[in-house]
């Protein structure tokens, strides 16, 4: 099994403050850092540093996204098939607060200029039994769904941010739905855990279920089947890609042949370290952090 990642690539433009800015107030940032990001570069990189080998798909800017590929690279992602584009590349604006909370803006630049004829050109490197793994910072959500599904590929959604544009995909071509309780909650109309895992085994009985809970753990549900793994405890400095690093992980495991429990408890230590280090794909720790 392969594992392509078609997802968003990032400038990630940091501000630590107060507190996150509310509506009509102007605050001044405490520091400003730049990293590199996008819950499609950072799952990426979290892939690969549990050990996976994944192929990574989206698009950048020419003057502005060399720095988004060579972080891929450095990190050991596959890259043929991350093109430049005459625009900019994608860019957030990020609030991180003395508690460690985040507020994200995400302006799309080059991942919105994904068409039709790059989703082809991809899908045709792959075949039934791959495993695709996708996210909603980029263009044609829906078509990447209908044609990686067409061709067999195994279809895990991370359906970040949760709009209108994920509400009205085919979601029961979904193979696997990796969620937190605000995606839980928006997708079934429930608030309590419990709930949000009954309905959407209602909703989509042949798909498998993660839903993370932040601080309480994650859980994974296949049909009857359900398995709980607690998070660790830990000093939270920035939690700012913690959930990309948590996905990252389970499917790099899950890929390798571990467990559904170890491969949760591999992702919740990823996780929980990841939200020690300020900034997103950088706090992505390694294996031999998580051993």
């Amino acid at each position: 099994m392969r594992i392509l990642n078609f997802g968003s690539l990032n400038i990630d433009k940091t501000y630590s403050v107060p507190h996150i800015v509310q509506e009509g107030e102007t605050i001044s940032s405490l520091a400003y850092q730049e990293f590199v990001g996008g819950k499609g570069l950072n799952q990426s990189i979290a892939i690969a540093s549990a050990g996976g080998e994944v192929w990574h798909a989206g698009l950048i800017g020419e003057e502005d996204g060399s720095i988004l590929l060579q972080a891929l690279e450095d990190s050991g992602v596959h890259t043929e098939f991350v093109e430049k584009r005459p625009i900019a590349s994608g860019h957030t604006i990020i609030q991180v607060d003395q508690e460690g909370r985040n507020s994200i803006i995400v302006s799309g630049g080059a991942n919105r200029a994904i068409d039709e004829q790059f989703i082809d050109k991809v899908l045709s490197y792959f075949s039934a039994g791959d495993l695709l793994l996708l996210q909603n910072e980029v263009s044609c959500f829906s078509t990447i769904i209908d044609k990686a599904h067409e061709k067999g590929l195994e279809i895990y959604l991370n359906p970040s941010p949760m709009d209108g544009e994920v509400l009205s995909a085919d979601l029961e071509k979904i193979d696997c739905f990796l969620i937190n309780e605000i995606e839980g909650q928006i997708l079934t109309g429930e608030k309590e855990s419990a709930k949000i895992m009954e309905v959407m085994r209602t909703m989509y009985p042949k798909a498998s279920l993660v839903l993370t809970l932040g601080a309480e753990g994650a859980y994974y549900q296949k049909e009857s089947q359900q398995i709980f793994a607690p998070s660790f405890k830990v000093q939270v400095i920035d939690t700012t890609g913690a959930g990309d690093t948590f996905c990252g992980y389970f499917i790099a495991s899950l890929t390798k042949g571990e467990c559904i429990q170890e491969s949760l408890r591999k992702a919740s230590r990823a996780a929980s370290l990841a939200c020690t280090v300020k900034g997103a794909s950088n706090s992505i720790p390694m294996r031999e952090d998580i051993d």
